[in-house]
């Protein structure tokens, strides 16, 4: 710098030049992961800048099969997403592989392409893209499934060889408060040619565990504000409701629940599991 100066460079122009040194952008890195089943292999592509949080971009899924290239495409709606599968640490890290993997989803001997996604937030959102192949046309399509704030575990419930979602219903987020103090009544889907089917009531004792969860969260929390009683109580109500036990439910309810708003409480609480489909209709 001395020598510049000496030059006759301004120290103006010194400076101007160290601090675009100082800010260039610092370059990405180019990662892929790599997952197969029988003759289907699929290789997600990414970059990662090297900064201090995570930034993906230029995500793009490459399907073969039996070697030959079917499909080799940028993730729709992707920029900026990340890819479960790439996190180094919390939950990504113990489910890493879980995150994307090529598996038959809907037990039709055909394995689909699963990736799991984050688009980034405090903890919202996560979303699934399955790509499903198609036999007539030899085409790959995909399908978007949207998990909000939190997500589920692929697992094999009745052992029959098809997995399901287990999951939460997302709906109740901020519905009687926070988001610390919301309550999420159990959520399962089986996934069945492009579509995700609501297959909850099907796992009564899932169900019976979940409600008596919620119930012991009220009872333990219900000092903690009023607000964190009535997301667990609602989240309690709801199992209650898929059990076929909401009469039950109810009672046990409006006898538990002291807050100061109790009739505008459940006013609320009849109309949003009315909306949601717990009364009356199959959660939404």
């Amino acid at each position: 710098m001395k020598n510049l100066l000496n030059a006759g460079v301004s120290p103006g122009l010194v400076w101007l030049a160290l601090l675009s040194i100082i800010l260039l952008p610092v370059p990405a890195t180019a990662t892929s992961k790599t997952a197969q089943a029988g003759n289907v292999k699929a290789e997600l592509a990414y970059q990662k800048a090297n900064t201090e949080f995570n930034q993906f971009n230029d995500l793009r899924l490459k399907i073969t099969r039996d070697g030959k290239t079917l499909l080799d495409q940028p993730l729709p709606d992707s920029e900026g997403n990340w890819p479960l599968v790439a996190l180094g640490t919390d939950w990504a890290k113990e489910n890493a592989q879980a995150a994307f993997q090529v598996r038959d989803l809907d037990g039709n001997q055909e394995p689909e392409v699963l990736i799991d996604l984050f688009t980034g937030g405090a903890h919202c959102c996560t979303y699934s893209l399955i790509y499903r192949y198609n036999p007539k046309t030899q085409t790959y399509s995909a399908d978007r499934f949207e998990w909000g704030n939190g997500g589920y575990q692929l697992q094999d419930l009745d052992k029959n060889g098809v997995p399901e979602f287990n999951g939460r219903n997302d709906a109740f987020a901020y519905a009687f408060g926070s988001y610390a103090a919301s309550g999420y009544p159990l959520q399962i889907w089986q996934y069945r040619q492009g579509k995700m089917v609501d297959v909850t009531r099907q796992y009564p004792k899932l169900i019976h565990n979940d409600a008596y969860f919620w119930w012991q969260t009220f009872i333990e929390r219900q000092n903690d504000g009023v607000e964190y009683g009535k997301g667990a109580l609602a989240a309690y109500l709801a199992d209650k409701y898929l059990l076929g036990q909401g009469q039950d439910g109810w009672q046990k309810v409006q006898k538990a629940y002291k807050g100061p708003d109790r009739q505008q409480y459940f006013t609320e609480l009849r109309r949003f599991l009315r909306q949601t489909g717990y009364i009356s209709g199959k959660p939404r």
